[in-house]
């Protein structure tokens, strides 16, 4: 079974997620500010953001993640905006070219505990019953030094997975 990578278990120990400028390693030079997600844009075809498509994204992504969606115009095109939270958007938009994504990209998800990743996962199970095209990878935790990965992954309609973790220290 291919397995998709999971390369970082989570920021350093000690990281200054909080402040505005952060120390860069040993030969970097200065400080730089800190960097925060904004948006991902996703792409497809022209003609797949039908009404239905965006009902259904609107009452998975909604149903289990609690993502509002939205229709928006963005530069004279019809859009689907996911809100995430605040200051955090997925764009879905059409064009002529769109990504494709074969493999295991994906957007990782933190949540604050693993109640959390497991009742998750639990309500995309249930779904997935009803509905065979969400796709589902679970994992056995990846334990590194002090640190527990407790994930899975899911992939419905939109063209990237998303990694659905939490990040566990024992030390």
């Amino acid at each position: 079974m291919e397995t998709p990578g999971r390369l970082h278990p989570g920021p350093p120990s000690g990281s200054s997620r909080g402040s505005r400028r952060q120390p860069r390693p040993a030969g970097y030079g200065a400080a730089v500010p800190t960097v925060r997600f904004n948006h991902l844009e996703l792409t497809f075809a022209r003609g797949t953001l039908t009404p239905e498509f965006r009902r259904e994204v609107a009452d998975f992504y909604g149903g289990v993640f609690g993502w509002d969606a939205r229709d928006v115009t963005v530069v004279g095109q019809d859009c689907l905006y996911l809100h995430v939270d605040d200051g955090q958007f997925i764009l879905c938009a059409e064009v002529d070219d769109p990504i494709r994504s074969p493999s295991y990209d994906h957007l990782g998800l933190l949540m604050e505990s693993r109640a959390e990743v497991d009742a998750t996962l639990a309500a995309i199970r249930d779904r997935r019953e009803a509905d065979d095209r969400i796709r589902l990878k679970e994992y056995e935790d990846l334990v590194t030094g002090g640190v527990t990965v407790h994930a899975f992954y899911v992939k419905f309609l939109l063209p990237l997975w998303f990694d659905v973790q939490v990040i566990e220290r024992t030390a």
